[in-house]
């Protein structure tokens, strides 16, 4: 195993194309979207297993590390994520094969509930912290983020914009004084890089390997989250709560009610659109010092707009998708058949999303 470990990461440019490759060939695999053929979802889900193990590999290379928080738990929690989310197409693929589409619900239920479980434990674990992509990238605090996380638990947070002299000079030209104190930080910044060069950068590379920097945040437990953030700390984790279980919820009310009916489709965006009003609501919220009582890094900022752009995958879901999605691409379809070229490839493509559609883990966001 760690002689595959060093080949994967020696050769990861290689790795990532022939993975690229072997998942684009899966979509043209006969019958792909066929009720009875398990062959295609099972090659499917191999590739999408080793890809996934792959990149756990290169992800957690020594050398690779960056400063930040690491995931400091010996449990993978992201790639059993990936891994449920690559298995669990094949899951309902068999499970509508052997025991019907009714019954196939037990199933995919059964798998929400496991990613329900690791999803909790993964917020848990990382202190009460956003999930990126469902869990499937591990939050690391960078920079200024780690220093915030700290700095926000006492009221007061670094600002980005003002963090060092010399951005706060650059914007005032005119400033005799700015310009020289400006001067003066390129020229030790030059000095330092030049310095490293030549007798540190040796020392830097082996603590790379030997001991990767990493900023110790301390992870509060759920007492002492609510504690330090009041009632926004515990919207934040009902906001968190509900996007992990909403999956879950829609599931449940399918199997009793069933596809065709609106109340499953209805309660699962009120629930994605609740979640998301408290989490966006509790990240522009102040204090008493008028200072932001939550800090979101780059990387929550666009968690919160992709978890947004979910949403369009309700105009797929039954029974929109069937009272109104599937006639405007009937249309759009017929409208575009006598087109050389374009009216093939528009074909081909509206034919790839009227399958996708079938299956409940290619439109479920989850």
């Amino acid at each position: 195993m760690e002689a595959y470990k060093r080949w994967v990461r020696r050769n990861k440019d290689y790795v990532h194309s022939m993975e690229s490759l072997a998942n684009g060939l899966t979509w043209l695999l006969p019958e792909r979207f066929s009720d009875s053929e398990i062959g295609p979802e099972a090659v499917t889900s191999f590739f999408g297993i080793i890809t996934a193990i792959n990149e756990h590999i290169i992800e957690t290379t020594p050398t690779q590390r960056v400063t930040g928080q690491a995931e400091t738990s010996s449990f993978p929690y992201s790639l059993c994520i990936t891994l449920l989310k690559d298995l669990e197409t094949l899951v309902e693929v068999a499970a509508q094969h052997f025991y019907g589409d009714d019954r196939k619900w037990n199933f995919i239920a059964a798998t929400e509930v496991i990613k329900v479980l690791v999803r909790l434990a993964m917020i848990k674990n990382s202190g009460y912290k956003m999930l990126l992509r469902g869990g499937e990238t591990v939050y690391v605090e960078k920079g200024l983020d780690a220093v915030n996380y700290s700095k926000q638990r006492h009221g007061e947070l670094v600002d980005p914009r003002s963090h060092n002299l010399k951005n706060h000079f650059q914007h005032t030209p005119w400033n005799l004084e700015g310009k020289a104190l400006s001067a003066l930080s390129r020229f030790g910044e030059n000095a330092r890089m030049v310095s490293e060069r030549t007798w540190l950068s040796r020392v830097q590379h082996q603590q790379a390997i030997m001991e990767p920097p990493t900023l110790m945040v301390e992870k509060p437990s759920l007492s002492t989250f609510l504690s330090e953030k009041g009632v926004p700390g515990g919207l934040f984790v009902m906001g968190e709560v509900m996007f992990v279980v909403r999956p879950l919820l829609y599931v449940l009310l399918i199997r009793k009610y069933g596809t065709r009916s609106w109340f499953p489709w209805v309660m699962s965006l009120g629930v994605d659109l609740i979640g998301n009003g408290i989490l966006s609501a509790v990240a522009v919220s102040r204090n008493s010092r008028k200072g932001p009582l939550f800090y979101l890094s780059n990387d929550e900022r666009d968690e919160l707009k992709r978890r947004k752009l979910l949403w369009a995958l309700y105009l797929m879901r039954d029974p929109f998708f069937t009272k109104y999605t599937r006639k405007r691409l009937d249309h759009t379809q017929k409208l575009l058949e006598p087109v050389p070229v374009i009216g093939f490839f528009a074909e081909k493509l509206i034919e790839l999303l009227v399958g996708a559609q079938t299956r409940y883990t290619y439109m479920s966001g989850s």
